[in-house]
């Protein structure tokens, strides 16, 4: 860690107030000297320990974020295997293998299934429409109040989607 000094003097009889902060490359000081003594001594003390806390605290390191690998990257021990566990693992994966397929093969599953591309096919018509309006600046797709730029990106976009170039 760095070394971190912290020299101060206080004279009460001249009215002075000095103090001075050095850390590694930086070096901070102040010299105070005034008639009213006491208000500013008052004052001047507490300014003065916040800029020592402040100039001589150290980084905090924050592990994996600034660089320095931690625990987390030692690869532990390889722990015994057990074979009733390994057994109940496979038999345990065969039967969610089995599950999945049954409810996959449902008529419910399979109405979705079919759904969900007719839907798609909606939706590649819902492009064109809307890729219409934006050639025509009409309807929910307009491109009213954007700049000429703006408006040949969206449009450009727009027949990516629906796959005219």
């Amino acid at each position: 860690m760095g070394s971190s000094s912290l020299p101060s003097s206080i004279s009460t009889s001249q009215n002075k107030f000095q103090f001075g902060i050095t850390k590694r490359d930086t070096k901070f000081s102040c010299s105070l000297s005034s008639t009213p003594s006491y208000n500013i001594l008052q004052k001047s003390v507490p300014l003065a320990a916040s800029i020592a806390i402040l100039l001589w605290s150290t980084p905090a390191h924050a592990g994996f974020m600034s660089g320095i690998s931690g625990l987390e990257s030692v690869p532990g021990p390889q722990l015994p295997q057990i074979d009733f566990l390994k057994r109940f693992n496979e038999e345990n994966q065969k039967k969610y293998a089995e599950n999945d397929a049954r409810f996959k093969e449902t008529p419910l599953v399979k109405k979705l299934l079919e759904q969900s591309k007719l839907n798609k096919e909606n939706k590649e018509i819902e492009n064109k429409y809307c890729l219409r309006g934006a050639e025509w600046g009409v309807g929910d797709c307009s491109a009213e109040g954007m700049s000429p730029d703006e408006r040949e990106k969206f449009i450009a976009m727009l027949k990516e989607r629906v796959g005219e170039k």
